[in-house]
């Protein structure tokens, strides 16, 4: 009887880890496998986990529900690429419910979109309203440069679908100094005529890559410099349960985000928490401290080992990420890829 008391409490209770910041927001990665291979993400060669270490969607389930009934009122699916995972739409089936009785605020996704044409109307009828896209370029060569398959139809073709679905899109662009700044104002007003709105994303040193991470990074105070050569920012107290911060862009009268994790740390806000398909719980994207949540979730049915150890990992999650990208050749800040922990 003690022990159930003890699970009440817990799970009763709001997830507030250790500078007092609230919990309320949950990115869960479905799978580490990607049907793209982004330069700044990925190296051509993957060796990705082994399918029978994902955690399967009833315990995805159970570890969501647990989260949601201590407080947490976003939840993103994510990956890699989740739309790859065979069957996953039977996950949203499982949190729909939530949606329905009002616990769970909002249910996203974030994707490339190669698969969103098949998806889109079953995602709006399960309760997605909203998803962020994430796409680096309008232009077919780049497009395969950048992520060395040729699916940019496919995205676009995508996007078209959950658009006719009725879900808002919201388009995630990493800057790339060789690639991608010249094509950024034609990516904003293309995004804002379709009535999507934008974020642009510094790239993060996270995981071993092909390629030199200073050539592709610049801060995004220099790509808003160049684009107030032609465009005019107007501030706005716009803000969704993530890291963007938003303006509006008078010519366009779209919105347009920036999340800078290097050159301006947005952390002192932080209310998120992500979960990898293998089940372990990381505190920070920038930070290799991670608790296990798999062994707790497999050895006790009655959750309270397993909410013992959220509440460790809450304690040990930090003030800040330590990203850093100043020199070249230097081992990456993290370095487990992108792609393990969700975007």
């Amino acid at each position: 009887m003690q022990s159930m008391i003890s699970e009440t409490l817990y799970n009763n209770s709001q997830l507030i880890d250790g500078f007092g910041r609230q919990v309320t927001y949950l990115r869960l990665s479905v799978t580490d496998r990607c049907d793209l291979r982004c330069t700044y993400c990925m190296s051509e060669e993957m060796t990705f986990l082994p399918k029978a270490e994902l955690l399967s969607f009833e315990e995805l389930e159970r570890l969501c529900s647990i989260f949601i009934q201590r407080g947490v009122k976003h939840l993103r699916i994510s990956g890699g690429e989740p739309l790859t995972r065979k069957d996953i739409i039977s996950l949203f089936h499982k949190m729909e419910r939530h949606l329905t009785t009002g616990a769970l605020q909002e249910l996203t996704l974030t994707t490339n979109a190669t698969q969103l044409e098949k998806y889109a109307e079953e995602l709006y009828r399960l309760g997605v309203r909203r998803i962020n896209v994430s796409l680096d370029t309008l232009d077919e060569k780049k497009f395969l440069e950048i992520t060395r398959r040729n699916k940019l139809t496919s995205v676009l073709r995508g996007i078209d679908a959950a658009l006719n679905a009725g879900l808002k899109v919201k388009i995630n662009t990493v800057a790339l100094r060789h690639k991608n700044v010249a094509e950024l104002e034609r990516m904003i007003r293309w995004a804002h005529s379709r009535q999507m709105d934008m974020s642009l994303i510094e790239a993060m040193p996270m995981g071993t890559i092909d390629e030199d991470r200073i050539d592709q990074f610049i801060p995004l105070s220099a790509v808003k410099d160049l684009l107030c050569e032609t465009m005019t920012f107007q501030e706005s107290t716009y803000k969704t349960s993530g890291p963007s911060r938003y303006v509006t862009v008078r010519e366009t009268g779209g919105r347009l985000g920036f999340i800078s994790p290097l050159s301006h740390n947005f952390c002192e806000s932080c209310n998120r928490v992500r979960i990898t398909c293998t089940g372990q719980l990381y505190t920070c994207l920038g930070n290799e401290g991670m608790i296990d949540l798999r062994s707790p979730l497999r050895a006790d049915r009655t959750n309270e080992k397993l909410v013992r150890a959220i509440d460790q990992a809450l304690l040990t999650k930090p003030r800040g990420h330590d990203f850093n990208i100043s020199r070249r050749g230097q081992d990456p800040s993290v370095n487990r890829h992108m792609s393990v922990t969700g975007g």
